[in-house]
């Protein structure tokens, strides 16, 4: 609930539609990382239905606040994403568009569904993150996705993936 009506939590504000965030001095940064991350994702993924809100969280109170601890940013299916203070950069912010449109495109349940070498080994592929090598889980998954994408390609990615 708290995603769906981020306002509602104690010192957030909604600058607009799409964007939230709990330290008002930092909204030119958080809209930034917001419309780079948005272009980015929508031209090298695919485009969004609906562009997804997102919280920005300055302070680590702010991010548990909903309910998420120890990750740098959380996406609650096509509700909205929430960045943690570690996550303010831009392949966080594209990594979690990633999994926004992966709920679009799949739907949130089939999302859940589907291999974790492809939830977050195409989040953190396609998203660029630059962090060489990653922890062994998460980079065995991104190299498996990558193989994987490879075969398929960009023009029948969600065909294939919705085939998983």
């Amino acid at each position: 609930m708290r995603v769906l009506a981020p306002q509602w939590v104690e010192r957030v504000f909604c600058i607009d539609a799409a964007i939230c965030i709990d330290d008002v001095a930092r909204t030119q940064e958080a809209s930034a990382l917001y419309d780079n991350a948005l272009r980015f994702v929508a031209s090298t993924v695919g485009p969004f239905q609906d562009n997804p809100r997102v919280v920005f969280c300055s302070t680590e109170a702010c991010f548990r606040s909903f309910g998420f601890e120890k990750a740098s940013a959380s996406t609650v299916g096509k509700s909205g994403i929430v960045i943690s203070p570690r996550g303010w950069t831009p392949y966080y912010v594209r990594h979690e568009m990633i999994h926004h449109l992966q709920a679009e495109q799949l739907g949130v349940l089939t999302q859940l569904l589907r291999p974790e070498w492809f939830i977050e080994g195409m989040a953190y592929s396609l998203s660029e993150d630059p962090r060489q090598p990653l922890p062994d889980r998460w980079q065995q998954r991104r190299t498996e996705f990558e193989a994987w994408y490879q075969k398929v390609g960009k023009g029948n990615l969600w065909e294939a993936a919705r085939a998983l």
